[in-house]
């Protein structure tokens, strides 16, 4: 048995226990065999947000228990559908396999592309035929409604470029940018704030973030992506600058601005070089 069949195997072996794991528990655990589809489509999407976030961090052990952690909860409810006579893991990876070999006729048949873009256009046309979709279906009924506004809007965006609605470069999305931000900042002037004007103001704030999520994808940088790593960043920095105040003993809630800011710049810099 050469070294790659041997892998083969134990990682078929490790399925296989796997499988055996989530019987037992569905057999043996009272609260496992409470659990229903809904039930476990909750921890299913923290698992998947814990899985991103260990992504950026660009540990291999993290991921890999995240990973693991994902691939029990897909097992799992893959398992109650099973107990109901509906499908099994077996049928899960058949389907996505086929699926897969489908939607990839560059790879396993005689279609070419020459491009990224050009594989999205496919993938598209080859999902609205399998889905046998009519002609006046909308280009928004592929973009799930209950996934995080900012991914949707980027779908959207997406599927509406797709239909050949797009600007001719990205110069004239960041002039657009550029026109929101005024309508904003218009809005934002002046003290009075009924809510009919928290209204446009939220309105208008909604347009510059969705101008920005077009800006990303002519950068070809996905803006989920991109402000998780902002977040993360301001999250470092703040950290540090939260200690360096520790270290001297001062509640952060009692030291001026001033002092803030002072700090806040240190721990750009230090933050940076230990980056």
């Amino acid at each position: 048995m050469s070294l790659g069949q041997k892998a083969h195997t134990m990682n078929f072996e490790s399925i296989e226990q796997l499988i055996e794991l989530v019987e037992k528990l569905r057999e043996k655990c009272p609260w496992d065999r409470k659990q229903t589809p809904r039930t476990m489509a909750v921890y299913l999407l923290e698992e998947v947000y814990e899985l991103v976030e260990a992504i950026e961090t660009g540990s291999p052990e993290e991921i890999c228990e995240e990973l693991g952690d994902l691939l029990f909860h897909i097992f799992f409810i893959t398992r109650l559908f099973q107990e109901t006579g509906h499908f099994d893991i077996n049928s899960v990876a058949r389907g996505i396999r086929e699926k897969m070999i489908h939607r990839h006729p560059h790879v396993f048949g005689h279609a070419t592309v020459n491009n990224t873009d050009e594989v999205r256009k496919q993938w598209q046309e080859i999902k609205q035929k399998e889905k046998n979709l009519p002609p006046e279906a909308s280009a928004m009924d592929s973009v799930p409604g209950g996934i995080p506004a900012l991914m949707r809007a980027y779908r959207m965006s997406e599927r509406a470029a797709g239909t050949g609605f797009e600007w001719d470069d990205i110069s004239g999305v960041m002039g657009k940018v550029e026109e929101e931000w005024g309508e904003l900042k218009a809005e934002l002037s002046g003290n009075n704030v009924d809510g009919k004007k928290q209204e446009r103001i939220s309105m208008e704030f909604g347009d510059v973030l969705f101008t920005l999520v077009i800006v990303a994808r002519f950068a070809k940088i996905h803006p989920e992506t991109a402000l998780t790593a902002s977040i993360g960043k301001f999250e470092k920095r703040f950290r540090h600058m939260e200690n360096a105040f520790v270290q001297k003993g001062t509640p952060i809630d009692s030291v001026s601005k001033d002092e803030m800011e002072i700090l806040w710049e240190k721990a750009k810099k230090e933050t940076k070089s230990h980056s």
